[in-house]
Parts: C-alpha cells; structure tokens; sequence
C-alpha cells in the first residue's frame, strides 16, 4: 500500500527531510522523492481536500497508474464454477479437468499453476459462520472415537468401552463417561449423568446424525429417534441435529472430543481396566483437570466459566426419572407378527402390512398403531422365537390350529370305528404325522356334507381297498360307493391246483 498521504503531512507540516521521511514510513528516499515531485505537479499539499480518501489521492499523484488498463492474458482461464460442480462426482480429477481443459486450450496453464487457481478460487466459498452461543441454550454431545479397553479379570479378554462426551456451548464445560455400548439405553443414561453433572437441563441438544438420536437423516426435516424424543419431552429440552456431513455443526464437542481423546484417553493409555466403574472413576478425575485447567487466550476455566454463565441460565433437573423404553418402527409381516429383538410378536391380524411403532422396555413389549396400543406381550429374550396371543389369529387359522392330532382321532371315534382306524392309518403312512393333517381335515369337512353313517360306510370301504386317502373318500362318497357291499373278505383267494401232466414229476418222485 502506497504511503503518500503519511509522505505529505511529514513533508508539509513537520518539514522533515526526504532521509528522516523514508526511515519514518520504512521506504527508500528515491520513493520519498518520487511521491512528493508527483504531488507537486498535481498542486497537492497538506492539509489535503476534505473527503479524499487513499484511493483519489492515489489517482491524482498517479494519474497513468489509474487510466492504465491491465495487460491482457493470452491465456484462456479455466470455468471455476463448471470444475468444482464436476468434482462432485467422485470419480472425476483434477488431473482429467486439466487434460480436457489443455486439449480445448493448448495454450491454457500448466497442472500447477491450474490447481493453484482454483484452490484460491475454491477458498474464498468455504467460509465459517462463528456461531454466538448463548447461556444455557445448547449442549453438544458425541461419541468420541476413540475406545478405552476393559479387560476382563479372569479371562483377560479385553473389551472396547465407547467414550461419550457432552460439553455446554458458552462454557464449553464438559462431560466425558464410558459406556458399555452406545446402543439407546447408554445413550440416555449418559445424557442424565451429564446434566447431573451440569446441575441443569439446556434449551436445546445438538446430537449427530446417531441412530439413537435421529431415525433418518435430513439437511432439513430429520426424523427424530421416537424415544430420543420423548426423553426430550420429559425432561424439557428440544433437539437440534446436525445437518449430514457438517461437523461444523457441532464444532463445540468435537473440539470436546478432541480434548477428551488427548487429556482422557491418552492419558489412560498404560493403565489397565477390569470393569466399566473402575474405567469411569479415572474418567471423572481427569475430567475434574480438563475443567479446571485455565484457557489459553482467555481469562478463567471452563469451570468457572460455567459457574458464572451457564449455570444460572440452566433449567432445573426434572422431578421424576424417565421411564426408560426404547421405540422403534416395522411393518406387519403377512403372518400378522412383527420383528423386534430377533424375535416374532404378534398382532391383530387385520393390521397386515400396516406400518406400527414398538415400545419395548426391559419385560414387556408393546405394539401401538396410530397411538393406540393394539398388542401386549411379555419380552422374551431368546432368538427366533414366535410370541402370540390366540385372540390376534383370524377365525379360519384359530379352527385351523385347534385340530391336533388327538382331537381328529377322539372325532374320528364319534362317527365310528372304521373312521378312527382310517384317520390312525393316513396319519401313519406318511413320513411325518402332520403330513397327513390335511387329509383328516378334509375328512371331518366332507362330515359336514354327509351323514355321519355314510362317512363310517365310506372309511370302511377305503380300508377294505386300501385307498386310505382323502380323495378316495371323497370319490366313494360323491360316487356313492359307500352304498354298494363292500367286498366279503380282504384276503387273496387260495392259488389254482396245478394241472396233471406228463412232466410234471409229483411228491413221490423225491422219495
């Protein structure tokens, strides 16, 4: 920046020489000399006209400088805004840009100075907006990245114990605890732990895009996590996500984060664990030392800080605990039961397809649809198991269901002997028993199209053919065969006496 206006007042009003001038404004005296010849060929002196700024009075010392236009560049510059919109796709370069851009203008940069261009270009469109926080408006958390090992005591196997971290926006006080997983249960109980800690609840937490704080992600209308919500409700605090991939976002805890994996899990690195409670007592004293270390550019501690702002403007703790239930969401399997835990629960079954909201808690399992619960069941806890209540079946599956295998026999011999024999002879003749359920079914429906007396006549005659199955049955009956004399005996005739012949050597002939 030129320093003519500096040049002028020393000249003119202190009446410096042009050597004590250029030590002054650190410029060589040819430059000294060369500022005031031009001022005096274009009548200037001190004081200048009033409302001449560095710009005008530059213009009227300089006057070729101002008219001067710049040199053309023979060179073709690259379209910055076409470069950055094709590198989002991620197989598109720089390297292949340039090389299109070279072939369309031999004359155009080489790789470097191109990439130089447009990094500059790029650097000017990531701004940051320094973001105000209020008191007591917002707390971040995260889980950090870094894991603790647990070992077990006697096995010695180790375990990797998530860390999670909460910090306050205007104090950046925080809070760090190990968990033993960072499925919903310790999501939540972390979150109480770290407002006990806080002595208070904020207007708003501000979590990443976790599955325990936000169901499905969005830039604009994310969908919360139904039971992250209802915490929120209970304990009166609103959530904020982070939009997707913006860690700015939430720069507070991952700053958090970050002083928490140097100054808690670095430091833990040589010890050795052998419970979650063990972990978390060392946790909490280098927490105590990560508050109460002093700022570097600033006055005071995140402690004090938080006892002087944060603290008063925190709302009080609720007066009763959350009642701790996980929500989730599925659809009706066409088997009228839904998946949950690994396990199968049951629902009405006019509910197939239909989208439902589950709300489990340690022992129970409940199924809301629209808001209404529709299903209660206890919480089973192995895998792969079928959970039903008879009520939620339809009519035809409960009929269906209410045949065992006994109860077809006990009907079978209140039509009539013939009948229970038939029935134990289809049962017996298949592989598995219940590949003949079917046909004993069929049987007892064609009871309610015959008479009873009819059914018997029919099985008899099936026994007495062997055509021990359903459609047999059902011929004889359609054909009224049960109505014809069955045969007087199942067993085979006696064989043929052998003709007399005369080659035929008789008994004798071996005697």
């Amino acid at each position: 920046m030129r320093k003519i206006r500096e040049v002028l007042r020393l000249r003119y009003e202190l009446k410096l020489g042009y050597q004590q001038i250029g030590r002054s404004c650190a410029i060589a005296v040819s430059t000294v000399h060369k500022y005031l010849k031009h001022a005096e060929a274009a009548e200037l002196s001190w004081p200048l006209p009033e409302g001449w700024d560095e710009r005008k009075l530059e213009a009227a010392v300089f006057p070729e400088a101002a008219t001067r236009k710049p040199p053309s560049s023979p060179r073709t510059p690259p379209d910055f805004s076409a470069i950055h919109e094709q590198l989002r796709d991620k197989h598109v370069t720089l390297q292949l840009l340039w090389e299109e851009y070279r072939e369309a203008n031999p004359d155009g940069y080489r790789y470097s100075r191109y990439c130089y261009l447009y990094q500059r270009w790029r650097s000017k469109l990531d701004v940051v907006l320094r973001q105000e926080h209020k008191a007591g408006e917002k707390m971040f958390v995260d889980w950090a990245g870094a894991t603790i090992p647990v070992y077990d005591r006697h096995t010695g196997v180790a375990w990797q114990a998530p860390l999670f971290v909460a910090a306050l926006g205007a104090s950046s006080y925080t809070w760090a605890e190990a968990t033993r997983d960072m499925q919903m249960e310790c999501w939540l109980k972390a979150h109480v732990h770290a407002f006990e800690h806080f002595q208070g609840i904020p207007s708003l937490t501000v979590p990443d895009n976790t599955k325990t704080g936000v169901t499905k992600a969005h830039r604009y209308d994310p969908d919360l996590n139904p039971t992250y919500y209802n915490f929120a409700v209970h304990c009166g605090f609103g959530i904020v996500p982070a939009r997707p991939y913006k860690p700015r976002d939430k720069a507070k805890v991952e700053n958090a984060v970050q002083v928490a994996q140097r100054w808690i899990v670095a430091a833990l690195r040589n010890r050795k664990f052998f419970s979650l409670e063990e972990l978390n007592v060392a946790v909490r004293e280098l927490l105590h030392k990560l508050n109460h270390r002093p700022f570097r550019k600033k006055d005071g501690t995140r402690a004090s800080v938080w006892e002087a702002v944060d603290k008063p403007a925190l709302k009080p703790l609720p007066m009763e605990p959350f009642d701790l239930s996980e929500w989730s969401r599925a659809r009706v399997n066409i088997d009228y039961h839904v998946a949950f835990d690994a396990n199968l629960y049951s629902v009405p079954y006019n509910l197939v397809q239909e989208l439902v909201e589950i709300r489990s808690t340690p022992t129970t399992v409940e199924i809301l649809h629209k808001g209404t619960r529709v299903a209660s069941h206890l919480r089973s806890r192995g895998r792969g198991q079928a959970v039903t209540q008879p009520e939620h079946r339809p009519k035809s599956h409960r009929e269906h269901l209410e045949w065992t295998p006994s109860r077809m026999v006990h009907w079978a011999e209140s039509i009539g002997p013939n009948t229970a024999r038939l029935f134990e002879r289809i049962m017996s003749d298949k592989p598995h028993p219940e590949m003949g359920y079917r046909g004993c079914l069929g049987i007892i429906r064609l009871a309610g199209k015959y008479s009873p007396q009819r059914v018997e006549a029919a099985s008899e005659r099936a026994l007495l053919t062997g055509a021990c199955r359903y459609k047999s049955v059902e011929s004889i009956l359609k054909n009224s065969l049960d109505r014809v004399a069955p045969p007087l005996s199942t067993t085979s005739p006696p064989p043929a006496s052998t003709p007399p012949h005369d080659n035929i050597r008789g008994s004798e002939y071996f005697e």
